[in-house]
């Protein structure tokens, strides 16, 4: 299932509409790569809302996406994590460590503006 990646000014939103297999997250990883560079985009918004598992491996490519985004110049923030599937991922012991999350979309573009407007440190 192809997720679709929106731009909106700044940044992207890539909303995720399906479960997604481990071939589709690959292909969202390399998708938003070529897109934050294309567009040189300064944020990223993961809408993870509508998936009721979050899996090892969708955790580990999501950890990994955020990380080579920002390699690119991108901020990345997870959205609509719902209830409990955060529950079984802390049940699990998996962690989207160092990638920030947000309730929803709005709270995710506010999350976004709040990191455009810190002061950029040279040499991190």
């Amino acid at each position: 299932m192809h997720v679709p990646v929106l731009k909106q000014g700044d940044y992207l939103i890539a909303s995720v509409q399906s479960v997604l297999s481990d071939a589709d997250l690959v292909q969202l990883r390399d998708d938003l790569a070529e897109r934050v560079g294309q567009f040189r985009s300064r944020g990223v918004i993961i809408d993870v809302t509508v998936l009721d598992v979050i899996d090892s491996f969708a955790t580990r490519t999501l950890r990994a996406v955020a990380h080579m985004l920002k390699l690119r110049g991108a901020e990345t923030v997870i959205v609509g994590i719902q209830p409990d599937v955060a529950f079984a991922m802390v049940q699990l012991g998996l962690t989207l460590e160092g990638v920030g999350t947000a309730l929803d979309l709005e709270e995710g573009l506010a999350y976004l503006d709040r990191l455009a407007r810190k002061p950029v440190k040279h040499g991190k």
